[in-house]
Formats: structure tokens, C-alpha cells, sequence
């Protein structure tokens, strides 16, 4: 999946102390670490943020490529 608005596959979520944890979108909906060792947990993965833009919102809004 990638961002409705510059077209890339890199977004970043935040947990409740302002982290940021790199991830992916599969085309199942599937949010997925980029370092694969890292855990989702304590991330709030109801808002992605673009690595790439300005753009962020929710997986849904997400095109698939």
C-alpha cells in the first residue's frame, strides 16, 4: 500500500510518548515493522504518517499499488 498523496510505501506510527517505529502496509491491511525485530506494541496504528510528505491518516485512506 502507499500514500494517497506522493505514492511511496514508508510511514512511520508514534506511541504515546511521541517514538516513531518505521513500518509497511501490506496489500492485506497488515502493518508491518521495517526491522522486523521491533515490536508494534504501545503504537498507535489507527494514524500512519508518510516518510515521504506531509500526508497522514488512516490505513484505509491508503492506495494500493
Amino acid at each position: 500500500m502507499v500514500c494517497p498523496q506522493c505514492g511511496i510505501a514508508n510511514f512511520y506510527v508514534k506511541n504515546s510518548i511521541g517514538e516513531r517505529l518505521n513500518v509497511k502496509v501490506t496489500r492485506e491491511l497488515d502493518i508491518i515493522p521495517v526491522d522486523e525485530s521491533k515490536s508494534l506494541e504501545g503504537f498507535n496504528l489507527n494514524e500512519l504518517f508518510c516518510l515521504g510528505c506531509s500526508w497522514h491518516g488512516k490505513i484505509s485512506d491508503l492506495k494500493k499499488y
